[in-house]
């Protein structure tokens, strides 16, 4: 006579096999990437100021002109107002940003979460992105990480590109900068493509921590792209694989209205 004992041993192992195989383990992995959209159609705002040090309009005048030659159309502001405009801002495909610092109104930052939640992609670089609106926790939300500090000023270090299947990524290879080393604060919910190591010289306290570099992430319906690179805009101008990871991260993010939305159930870090 077959007992209870029995009866639990076998759903015991039954549901041990389960947790153990590919079906349910692959469950949890990230869906293969698309491939790069194309800005050809997209409708681009791109807001500039703040800081100065960080050439905000050396910034814009770079980029702008390389989104129009990928076949976008490209509204520029220095400052902030648009956000607020419910009618622009439904019409725009992705906002770039290089804003360091500096103050956003309750009106803006809430039509700007707007926005991105209903699906505008979000990108920037630098303190451009994840160094604007300190005092601005809901949109520190929607960015995924903060800056807080860049021990040693202008350092030699390197950085690591992982998750190297994303097509952000693809044909990208670690590289060295001399440039600031961004101590970034960030969201768990992030894919990251790529990191730093510290080295202590300067904190000690932070000697062999891995910090992102870049990452990709929903906010709800919009794709919101960082990178910490580009304190000048020589920086990325310098080093090929940085470059082509922002361009490639802006194409991604304008087009968060036509494309699925990315599926992850745990974070990606490497």
């Amino acid at each position: 006579m077959k007992t209870r004992r029995y009866f639990l041993s076998k759903t015991l192992v039954t549901l041990a096999g389960a947790a153990l195989s590919p079906s349910l383990l692959t469950a949890h992995h990230v869906e293969e990437p698309l491939p790069l959209p194309t800005l050809q159609g997209r409708k681009i705002l791109f807001t500039y100021g703040g800081w100065a040090g960080h050439d905000p309009e050396t910034n814009k005048d770079y980029f702008v002109p390389w989104l129009e030659e990928q076949g976008a159309t490209v509204v520029s502001a220095n400052h902030t107002a648009p956000y607020a405009d419910e009618a622009l801002m439904d019409t725009i495909d992705l906002v770039i940003q290089s804003i360091t610092m500096s103050n956003i109104t309750r009106e803006e930052e809430k039509g700007l979460l707007r926005a991105i939640s209903n699906g505008t992609g979000m990108v920037g670089w630098h303190g451009g992105l994840c160094d604007s609106f300190r005092s601005s926790t809901a949109y520190q939300y929607m960015t995924g990480g903060q800056f807080v500090a860049h021990p040693g000023g202008i350092v030699d270090y390197q950085v690591d590109i992982v998750n190297k299947k994303d097509a952000i990524n693809q044909g990208l290879s670690s590289f060295q900068m001399k440039s600031e080393q961004y101590y970034m604060h960030v969201d768990p919910n992030v894919k990251v493509l790529a990191t730093t190591k510290f080295s202590g010289a300067n904190d000690p306290w932070i000697e062999g921590c891995v910090v992102p570099v870049a990452w990709k992430k929903m906010f709800n319906n919009g794709r919101v792209f960082y990178s910490s690179l580009g304190h000048e805009l020589s920086h990325l101008i310098d080093k090929p694989d940085a470059l082509a990871m922002i361009q490639r991260g802006i194409t991604w993010a304008s087009a968060s209205k036509y494309e699925p939305v990315e599926k992850w159930i745990n974070p990606v870090y490497y």
